[in-house]
């Protein structure tokens, strides 16, 4: 970081006096970013399972575990890096960083203990593809994405999406010890949604980014040129769920939620397109929109798991 501690320059509190309480360190996790790793992870594991995986399902659980300490590792080290532009920009100048709750030091140490702790639970719980998978994503999220991508370049969340579509490939790998094309394809899909959905929240939050100067597609390209590539990456998003299904990835619940979802993610893209520029209201409901699809297309393929795993268990 090039700046003064953060808590300083608000003149919160001396640097590593601690002001900081279990809620302040469990904020430091990104606790919202690490649900939707959790929960995309379970449906890489139970897809797994549903598919013929057979493993221990208290040792999957305990996988389950790792990635997502691995995954609150990852939001420590980030929140400890990008605390001075946190500290400047509206939306993040609440986090305990940068209102001087937790100093930095501490962040960056529980981080980087978290971190060695997932990985070394999913070599002994699991196995050491998994393990090597979850480390890779750790430093990529951390080093590639927060410390050069994000302020180096406008493809910031395109290339550093791939950290947040890797945890169904952990998972999958974590019970299967290898990753199959389905897991890459649930990779793909994450993929896919990561740029449409931080665009459209980036159309509304120009100004913070211009601000502490991270280039955003906006901020970069300009709104058309963003809006322009919002609509092509939530078309290729929409028919790509849709086209992997025929080759084994979902069942008829994943099928028809995949092409209504999609349908009207498009819809949405494409309102977003037509908008003037400077209306942020249209991009804040594809945002919204963009999380209620992740969730319902993995919900989906969780319930079609979880009936064929029953189903299996009902008839052996």
């Amino acid at each position: 970081m090039t700046a003064l501690d953060p808590a300083v320059q608000n003149g919160l509190e001396p640097v590593g006096l601690s002001l900081a309480g279990p809620a302040d360190y469990f904020d430091l996790l990104k606790p919202r970013v690490m649900s939707l790793v959790v929960f995309t992870a379970l449906v890489g594991m139970v897809t797994a399972f549903a598919s013929g995986a057979e493993a221990s399902v208290g040792l999957a659980a305990i996988s389950l575990l790792a990635i997502s300490v691995g995954a609150g590792a990852s939001g420590a080290l980030n929140m400890w890096f990008d605390a001075d532009i946190d500290a400047v920009m509206e939306r993040t100048s609440k986090r305990p960083v940068p209102r001087g709750a937790v100093p930095p030091a501490e962040a960056a140490a529980l981080g980087v203990v978290l971190s060695a702790l997932s990985i070394a639970l999913l070599a002994l719980s699991s196995n050491y593809v998994a393990a090597g998978l979850l480390a890779f994503t750790i430093f990529f999220y951390a080093v590639i994405y927060s410390m050069w991508l994000k302020r180096a370049t406008a493809q910031n969340i395109v290339i550093g999406g791939a950290a947040g579509a890797l945890p169904p490939v952990v998972a999958w790998a974590a019970v299967t010890g290898d990753a199959p094309w389905q897991a890459w394809a649930l990779f793909g899909i994450i993929f896919l949604w990561t740029p449409p959905h931080f665009w459209a929240l980036a159309l509304r939050r120009t100004i913070d980014y211009e601000r502490v100067g991270v280039p955003m597609m906006p901020n970069v390209a300009g709104d058309r040129s963003t809006k322009l590539q919002i609509f092509a990456y939530s078309v290729a998003l929409s028919v790509g769920a849709v086209a992997v299904q025929p080759f084994g990835l979902g069942g008829p619940v994943y099928l028809v939620a995949s092409v209504a979802l999609g349908a009207q993610f498009i819809r949405l893209a494409w309102a977003v397109l037509k908008s003037a520029d400077g209306d942020g209201r249209t991009p804040m409901k594809l945002f919204g929109f963009s999380i209620l699809y992740l969730f319902a297309l993995f919900a989906a393929l969780l319930a079609e798991g979880l009936f064929n795993l029953l189903s299996k268990a009902i008839w052996a």
